[in-house]
């Protein structure tokens, strides 16, 4: 993708730490250098950090996702509040992954809604609105008291997945709350759809229970909105190979990859398990089925629209 010209001169992309490699892509798409800035650590561990250029009256977008640690939100916490204080016009939160937002109801007794809380603690900080990638919960878009610019990674996976030129493709859900997303993904790659019926004995174990829809001696694509301990992607697969899938291909935009993921994905049915790099994933994380397609041309042009005024919307289609 060529640079995108910016339409302002007033503009200040800051980074945080969790993912600096995507925050460089972003910022070479935008023709727009990172804004300098200290972090460091004191003696007990806390977080210093310091915007080491002026900020004042800037357009300033700070890109940092909040996956595990939760020193990564408390940096973007900190990184909003610094430019806060040094009189930023405007602040904007992207957050590729947006983190803790699984818990987005109250299902149990005495359990708390740390999705909310994490959209309490960006605005107390002082964000004016945020950007964010394929939040686990769509709804969450109202936990928010400010403007939420919500993107997709669909247009990315389509793209990915057209190039294959994959016939008689049939796009499973993994579960009942992913038809939504798999139904879209049919419909942009002329598929069909078929459902997983899963339960979880507990949390992070998933259980195939059945299969709705028609499978035969058809590729599959799995598709969700992020793979953490891999129990729904690796068991899904098995049992559409039991069912007579042909080659099984899966995608998720957050690629969490936590505990057991990698040994089960790599030994599971799967051709290919394609992921965003929302997430910064080591080099010893990665397998040889994993392919990482990039989501900094679409963050970058979402970006520029935001800076300049411009519908951010039309980057889902």
């Amino acid at each position: 993708m060529a640079d995108i010209s910016l339409a302002r001169s007033k503009m200040l992309l800051l980074s945080g730490s969790a993912n600096r490699p995507l925050a460089e892509e972003i910022a070479a798409h935008l023709g727009q250098p990172l804004c300098q800035v200290t972090t460091r650590r004191f003696a007990d561990g806390e977080l210093f950090v310091r915007i080491d250029e002026n900020v004042r009256g800037q357009d300033v977008f700070i890109i940092q996702p909040t996956n595990s640690p939760g020193d990564n939100i408390l940096e973007l916490l900190i990184l909003i509040d610094a430019a806060r204080r040094a009189s930023a016009a405007r602040i904007t939160a992207v957050v590729p992954y947006f983190g803790y937002a699984r818990q987005d109801r109250k299902d149990q007794p005495r359990v708390a809604i740390s999705a909310k809380l994490m959209a309490n603690l960006i605005t107390t900080a002082g964000a004016d609105r945020v950007l964010a990638l394929d939040f686990h919960q769509h709804q969450l878009q109202g936990f928010f008291d400010i403007p939420v610019d919500h993107l997709y990674a669909a247009p990315v996976f389509t793209q990915h997945y057209r190039q294959k030129h994959l016939q008689d493709l049939v796009v499973v859900a993994p579960d009942v709350g992913s038809a939504k997303m798999a139904r879209g993904f049919a419909k942009r790659l002329n598929a069909s759809l078929a459902i997983i019926d899963k339960r979880r004995p507990s949390a992070n174990v998933a259980e195939v229970v059945n299969v709705v829809g028609e499978l035969g001696q058809r590729d599959c694509l799995i598709t969700d909105d992020m793979i953490d301990t891999a129990g729904t992607m690796s068991e899904a697969a098995r049992a559409l190979k039991r069912l007579g899938a042909r080659t099984i291909y899966c995608c998720a935009s957050h690629g969490v990859l936590s505990g057991p993921a990698v040994e089960r994905l790599s030994t599971a049915p799967i051709a290919e398990v394609a992921i965003t790099n929302t997430i910064h994933l080591p080099e010893e994380r990665r397998f040889a089925q994993l392919k990482v397609l990039s989501i900094a041309p679409l963050l970058a042009q979402a970006i520029k629209n935001t800076q300049s005024d411009q519908s951010v919307s039309s980057l889902c289609d």
